[in-house]
């Protein structure tokens, strides 16, 4: 019998997922310590995987869960900063049923994207080192093979790094900016934006304008 790849069947190894000793230990401190604020929440404390539709037209490619953020409500962009401003970037173009996020059960619904990371463990001071994204990568291969996205928006530098390692591209070619837009294959786009961090929003670096027009580049290539 051929082995037949799923979203499900990758998200299930992801979560059962133990292969970096150092993410293992710290997501694993982080849900016993947890943040005060948080005191009352069953930390999630395990590998985040993907999420939306899995028949998405665009993918979404960020870093790596946050702390107190996926890794307490086990959902990518869920109960975070980067996620107060992702959500309502995603309602207002379309592509989110709701313009918040805060935990499993609140009635989120993606249509025609699906969200996932580089890293899918949180990472100490959100910096995930080389080996670790490396042993994540065939996580994201299989997702992109399997969805066969018209559209990737990588949401940070390392995001689109990961992007041209999967592609086998070279950054002289395919230069990384905010707002940039390069054809990586035949009917395939990558979209480059600013992660929405709070250092880069709070600071002005990526504001609701910049990264609303992202997304309103993102429809128009799919009309395209």
């Amino acid at each position: 019998m051929l082995f037949k790849d799923t979203i499900e069947k990758i998200n299930d190894e992801i979560i059962h997922c133990q292969r970096c000793p150092r993410l293992t230990t710290w997501r694993n401190e982080v849900a016993r310590q947890k943040r005060k604020a948080f005191l009352d929440w069953d930390y999630w404390g395990k590998p985040v995987p993907g999420f939306g539709d899995n028949q998405a037209q665009v993918f979404i490619l960020g870093l790596a869960p946050g702390a107190h953020g996926s890794n307490r409500t086990g959902r990518m962009f869920t109960g975070d900063a980067s996620g107060d401003f992702l959500y309502p970037a995603l309602n207002k173009a379309g592509f989110a049923s709701q313009p918040g996020s805060v935990h499993l059960s609140d009635g989120l619904r993606l249509s025609n994207i699906f969200i996932s990371a580089v890293c899918r463990c949180a990472p100490p001071g959100n910096k995930p080192n080389i080996d670790e994204m490396k042993e994540c990568h065939p996580f994201l291969e299989r997702e992109i093979h399997l969805i066969k996205p018209k559209v990737i928006v990588a949401l940070g530098r390392i995001a689109y790094e990961r992007i041209l390692k999967l592609f086998d591209l070279r950054k002289e070619q395919f230069r990384f900016k905010h707002g940039s837009i390069h054809q990586i294959g035949k009917n395939l786009n990558l979209v480059c934006s600013y992660h929405p961090s709070r250092q880069n929003t709070q600071t002005g670096r990526l504001t609701r304008e910049m990264f609303d027009q992202i997304w309103s580049d993102v429809n128009n290539l799919l009309i395209g």
